[in-house]
């Protein structure tokens, strides 16, 4: 805190835990009942109740005073400057997109990048509990979200960025198959390249595997960019 690195000091892997669970949720009070599901999962100890009161009582030390407010409903107060990754990667993404939206391509790079960085990072690796996975699910939703703003943000910009556009778009494509967005950036981009042959069998791609697994065809914003394709290869 203040500059100070804590986490070799924090109490075990249950007060790693606890300050976490604090932390990331920062903005409310959280339950005695609460922390005691986050920190064991799996089974609580003999006497949980006292086990947590220790664990709050070493983090009291460890934190400035004032910082752990609460009795038996606690909240983590760390100041209006602190910043926790969780947070930033949610405010950098909901920022890249409004940027995005309003096509300020070079605005947007800062705030994808940051959302980006921070959710490819597994969040307190090694640990389990349905609060860490929902927040692992968030983060891979936050990495998608980050990377259809790069494949985005690319295309608008053009030129040398095309190129950036069409490998993020396949790492789309790789993480989240049934996403149409990657693919609707992949046929742009190969569009922009050129190379309609490819846009087209992207789309063909596309199509096959909605049909074969979900019964579905790709949407409206989809076939309209593969009508254009059309276009241009009857020209061509």
């Amino acid at each position: 805190m203040a500059g100070r690195r804590i986490d070799q000091e924090l109490p075990g892997r249950q007060g790693r835990l606890l300050f976490a669970y604090l932390a990331v949720n920062r903005d409310r009070v959280a339950s005695r009942d609460e922390l005691t599901e986050a920190l064991w999962p799996r089974g609580l100890p003999s006497a949980p109740d006292l086990a947590l009161s220790a664990l709050l009582s070493k983090l009291r030390r460890l934190l400035p005073d004032g910082a752990l407010e609460g009795r038996s409903a606690i909240r983590l107060e760390l100041g209006r400057h602190a910043r926790v990754d969780v947070e930033a990667a949610r405010d950098g993404i909901h920022r890249a997109e409004a940027l995005i939206a309003a096509r300020d391509w070079y605005a947007a790079i800062g705030p994808t990048l940051v959302a980006h960085n921070i959710s490819r990072r597994r969040f307190l690796p090694g640990e389990g509990g349905d609060w860490i996975e929902e927040l692992r699910r968030e983060l891979a939703e936050i990495q998608i979200r980050a990377l259809e703003c790069t494949a985005r943000r690319s295309l608008g910009m053009g030129g040398p960025e095309v190129a950036l556009a069409e490998r993020t778009a396949r790492r789309l494509v790789d993480l989240s198959p049934y996403r149409e967005s990657g693919y609707a950036v992949l046929m742009e981009a190969f569009e922009r390249q050129g190379n309609i042959a490819e846009a087209l069998r992207v789309y063909e791609g596309l199509r096959g595997l909605l049909r074969e697994e979900l019964g579905a065809a790709p949407s409206p914003a989809v076939q309209r960019v593969h009508e254009r394709l059309l276009t241009h290869d009857s020209v061509s």
